[in-house]
């Protein structure tokens, strides 16, 4: 009896489309009930009153359309491509794992934050380290995806020291989840 070759796609669950469809939902939420991303959004509250929740519920708000579809964007064709690589368990730890810690941290710098881009960055961060040579596009350019990380990075750090002025851009945020991205995939790529 021969044996096929069973595709790594078919093993996915496919988790970064159903976020993706979640995330998408719960825009349309924020848009058509009054309050609800005050409820979720994480803000001073989640320390002062122990709503901890919003670490969790802010990685799936967004502040505004441009917001949502660059998350959009990246969880559709880094996250299908991690998933794929690491299986669907692993890739929903490592977007919990850096979006949770991404917001851990950058509460203490912002007043109040909401996106999934803690989390994105993680998968960025963690697909670096997997798959470092794969060619992307970005800044209107195909390379490998490390350096379109280093770039990403320097343009958050650039960001964070003010040299594009005053922006809403959560960069802090950003650096983090790319950071305990790396490490989940370093941690991944030992296995």
């Amino acid at each position: 009896m021969q044996r096929y070759p069973t595709l790594s796609y078919m093993k996915s669950k496919f988790y970064s489309l159903k976020l993706l469809l979640i995330i998408s939902v719960v825009f349309i939420l924020q848009i058509i009930i009054p309050k609800f991303t005050e409820l979720f959004i994480l803000n001073q509250l989640a320390i002062t009153n122990f709503q901890f929740w919003r670490y969790l519920t802010s990685i799936f708000l967004h502040g505004s359309l441009t917001h949502l579809l660059f998350n959009l964007i990246a969880l559709f064709f880094f996250g299908i491509v991690l998933e794929k690589e690491i299986g669907s368990r692993n890739f929903l730890i490592v977007f919990f794992f850096s979006g949770i810690l991404a917001n851990l941290i950058s509460v203490n710098f912002y007043p109040s934050s909401l996106g999934a881009s803690g989390a994105i960055y993680g998968i960025i961060g963690a697909l670096t380290i997997i798959k470092p040579l794969m060619m992307v596009w970005t800044f209107g350019l195909i390379m490998p995806m490390f350096i379109a990380s280093i770039l990403w990075v320097t343009a958050d750090v650039l960001r964070t020291l003010g040299a594009f002025g005053q922006t809403n851009i959560g960069s802090i945020a950003h650096l983090s989840g790319i950071a305990i991205g790396i490490l989940c995939g370093i941690l991944l790529r030992k296995k």
